[in-house]
């Protein structure tokens, strides 16, 4: 049974990579981890992990482009818990690594669908319990890729889905900033050890990357109740805390 006093952390592509990373670290200090992944197996081993240093997890098996599903979810963790403490937005898509001219509808619709309308659907489904938190906190995986000063060819769906996330997740923490005690925050890892990474960069050698648990060291505070910031950037590269500067 889930002690009273734990907090209820949900961590969408939690079952590899960074998502994996987080899910373990949140249980680690003690929160009951909602992980949410399309993979059934994957998160089996996960639950196991979790288990074996005395944490409770619950699964979700659930693709993040099932909208209705992430509806529902928002009634049963409040038939469950009541409440949810954190929400961590990770799950996400590489897309084509194309020119935009060349874009497949409905690969670039894909894109948007995981990386930008899952996300604006889960503050839909969850906002309600995230406010009946003494301190709910929600975390969202952005890229450089949205806003380095000179943008990369061939990485538009991406760089254009992780642009459109930091906005939700800017309106999301100036909506809720004098409502409630909400706070928003947005993390760009930067390049990390993970199959996304390998899918991008093939030829890159992942021994000369970080790995994800290093990056979830430094995300998981900003998931505490202590934390105060709200919508800014949590830069993992420079390891400081960005606000976001209006267009030159």
């Amino acid at each position: 049974m889930t002690s009273p006093s734990a907090r209820i952390a949900l961590v969408t592509g939690a079952s590899r990579g960074i998502g994996r990373a987080l899910a373990l670290g949140l249980a680690r200090r003690g929160a009951h981890v909602v992980a949410l992944a399309r993979t059934q197996g994957a998160l089996d081993e996960l639950d196991d992990e979790i288990g074996a240093m005395g944490g409770q997890a619950t699964l979700v098996p659930c693709d993040l482009a099932d909208f209705d599903a992430l509806d529902r979810l928002g009634a049963a963790l409040f038939e469950r818990f009541g409440r949810l403490d954190v929400l961590v937005g990770n799950g996400g898509i590489l897309g084509p690594l194309t020119p935009l001219a060349h874009a497949d509808p409905k690969d670039w619709n894909k894109v948007m669908a995981v990386n930008v309308t899952a996300n604006w659907r889960l503050i839909r489904s969850l906002d309600p319990l995230l406010r009946a938190s003494s301190a709910g906190r929600a975390l969202f995986i952005t890229s450089g890729a949205a806003h380095r000063a000179r943008m990369k060819p061939y990485w538009g769906p991406y760089a254009v889905s992780k642009a459109a996330l930091e906005a939700i997740a800017r309106t999301y923490a100036a909506e809720t900033e004098n409502t409630s005690s909400i706070k928003v925050m947005l993390a760009n890892p930067g390049p990390l050890r993970t199959r996304m990474r390998a899918l991008a960069m093939p030829g890159e050698d992942p021994a000369t990357l970080r790995a994800p648990e290093e990056f979830a060291e430094k995300a998981i505070p900003l998931c505490a109740p202590e934390w105060r910031e709200s919508g800014k950037l949590y830069d993992f590269p420079s390891d400081r805390v960005l606000d976001f500067a209006a267009p030159i």
